[in-house]
């Protein structure tokens, strides 16, 4: 849900939003967070990478400002970055991942957006998990395509979705 007013980019970036908000062109857009489902999901998805964090090397961070562009920033539950932990405070180079997981008012074509940043901004991977659907998307240039399991290369990380939704 976009704020009635334009803000100013230094505005956004010295606000605290709880939980934070993307930043889209002067619009600040609320993200629909905060429920039991989507809690789980983003917990255990990012328990399971992070125990592996050494052994895949990638670093996790939860709800991460991602600058997309230069008026646009993104906070994807959960995004990876493959290799050393950056030093910057809010990211300006594409994780490796960005996964989002659907809130029952979430649906996909409100989601498109941002997976058309993440993927314009060179994010090798986007992964949208549903809960209520028990279902895992990999979202591409080409489309998005349901998927039996989380699955990248180089590095090499596969995660079997029973590990998420069990």
């Amino acid at each position: 849900m976009p704020t009635c007013e334009l803000i100013s980019l230094r505005e956004y970036l010295t606000t605290s939003y709880r939980p934070d908000c993307d930043y889209v062109d002067g619009i600040v857009l609320e993200r629909n967070v905060g429920e039991k489902d989507h809690s789980k999901i983003q917990i255990k998805l990012g328990a399971y990478l992070f125990d592996r964090g050494d052994q895949w090397n990638i670093c996790v961070f939860p709800e991460q400002r991602v600058q997309v562009k230069p008026t646009r920033f993104r906070v994807p539950d959960l995004c990876v970055v493959a290799g050393p932990e950056p030093d910057e405070q809010i990211f300006t180079a594409p994780p490796f991942i960005c996964i989002e997981i659907l809130s029952r008012d979430d649906r996909m074509s409100q989601m498109q957006d941002k997976i058309e940043d993440y993927l314009s901004f060179g994010v090798r991977y986007v992964w949208v998990l549903d809960p209520l659907k028990r279902k895992a998307y990999r979202c591409t240039p080409e489309g998005i395509f349901e998927v039996s399991e989380l699955r990248t290369e180089d590095p090499e990380i596969m995660i079997p979705l029973n590990a998420v939704f069990a």
